[in-house]
């Protein structure tokens, strides 16, 4: 295994800097049972989730095509999403040939995000790597510097295929996202030296570098943003860290000293099934009626209040004071939206999670259903009451939501890491095999 300062910062070109990190290590409709006033919590006792299912036809959304040259795509929810609720859609993975993107863009798709464990899916899963792989490790690139190179090729090519959705949205959509090394998880300066060497070798307007809402990255957060670098906030699992993580673009952009902030922008990505998927397993040990009835209901109502924060915090006059500069605001991206319990509706982590000034990032699943059969209206702050009680029933059934959050986020810098290094593992033996044919 290289070393963490070698992973962070790969000798990428000639002009990357020199840098050593640190590290510590059917169509469903959805609706709660019971409306009431929009300020008044709700008891537990008369919340509900009603689920319906019709037939439905299958639509694949795959990037295993020979070409991307599709046939100009129909009119699809997708255009329905953001033309009438303003929420765009993204595709929640990235694979070569980059231009299978280009029939999902004509489909509406706006952005995409990735992550190591997209990556070593795509590039181990995959021949069409090996071309670029062979020559670098001939040229005498290591196997880790070797991956960034693989990276970096995919999120330049999607971001010259989304570009124009960038300039036509005027820096507010159309972004690629590329992580940091999840090795940085722990790294507040490691993360911003990765951050700033990521913008520099893509060096594309639309890139999104992605940083993950740690305690110690929040602060990386902060300083990557008053460097005029716009940023995807990921791995949020929390309304507390949510918070801070808004704290922090707000103070990036104040600390940045520039006059026009308009092409300074960020996106908060909160994570929504595996948070039912952790506390539906804690309802299930609690075994009482009232818990049994509140599984699958915690992700939604979580983040039907996390909209409500972001309405409050992205209003007033600090925030005004910023947009007078034209800084935008700091959207919430709802991220794991595919469904992990199969008795739940395959569009359960999106249907209910629509309003303006948002992002749906989705994978293949569930893009595929929403396509096929989601329901394309105003539902974030339909019930906000609903989410208030269901939020409050947790809690009294003794779920600490800062500690789920703090679980949640653990096991998923724990998943990124395990992705990251097994793909390094395997190319480093790839590499290994390369140069010992050329001997």
């Amino acid at each position: 295994m290289a070393s963490v300062s070698r992973l962070s910062n790969p000798n990428f070109t000639s002009s990357s800097p020199s840098l050593r990190y640190r590290s510590s290590e059917s169509k469903p409709s959805i609706a709660f049972g019971s409306l009431s006033s929009p300020r008044r919590v709700v008891p537990a006792s008369r919340l509900s989730l009603q689920i319906c299912r019709v037939g439905r036809t299958s639509l694949t959304v795959k990037c295993e095509r020979a070409d991307g040259n599709g046939a100009q795509a129909k009119r699809t929810t997708l255009h329905d999403l953001y033309e009438k609720e303003g929420q765009s859609p993204w595709y929640d993975n990235l694979c070569r040939p980059v231009t299978d993107l280009l029939p999902l863009i004509a489909s509406g798709v706006r952005g995409v995000t990735s992550n190591p464990t997209i990556f070593q899916k795509a590039i181990s899963s995959s021949n069409a790597y090996d071309e670029q792989f062979s020559q670098l490790i001939q040229s005498g690139k290591d196997a880790e510097s070797a991956y960034w190179e693989l990276v970096i090729k995919d999120i330049q090519d999607a971001c010259k295929l989304f570009e124009p959705i960038y300039d036509q949205t005027v820096a507010a959509d159309g972004y690629v996202s590329v992580e940091v090394s999840p090795l940085l998880a722990n790294d507040t300066e490691g993360t911003v030296e990765a951050a700033k060497w990521l913008h520099k070798v893509v060096d594309r307007p639309n890139v999104y570098i992605k940083i993950p809402a740690t305690a110690e990255c929040v602060p990386s957060i902060q300083k990557v943003i008053s460097h005029g670098i716009s940023v995807n906030v990921t791995l949020i699992f929390s309304l507390s860290r949510y918070e801070a993580v808004i704290d922090a673009y707000l103070d990036g952009l104040e600390a940045s000293g520039l006059s026009d902030l308009s092409r300074v922008t960020s996106v908060a990505s909160f994570f929504v099934s595996r948070v039912d998927s952790l506390i539906d397993k804690m309802l299930e040990q609690i075994a009482t009626p009232e818990a049994l009835d509140l599984r699958g209901k915690a992700a939604v109502a979580q983040a039907a209040l996390a909209y409500r924060l972001y309405q409050k915090k992205f209003s007033g006059p600090r925030w005004e004071a910023l947009v007078k500069k034209g800084a935008k605001k700091q959207r919430l991206l709802w991220a794991s939206t595919s469904v992990k319990n199969p008795a739940y509706p395959d569009t359960l982590y999106v249907d209910p999670l629509i309003g303006p000034d948002t992002v749906s990032t989705m994978p293949d699943n569930a893009l595929e259903a929403f396509i096929d059969h989601g329901t394309v209206s105003r539902t974030i702050d339909l019930n906000v009451s609903v989410a208030e009680g269901i939020y409050s029933a947790l809690e009294k059934l003794g779920i600490d939501w800062d500690e789920v959050g703090t679980q949640l986020e653990l096991e998923g810098v724990d998943s990124f890491k395990k992705s990251f290094d097994s793909l390094l593992g395997s190319l480093e033996g790839k590499a290994e095999s390369l140069k010992a044919v050329n001997v």
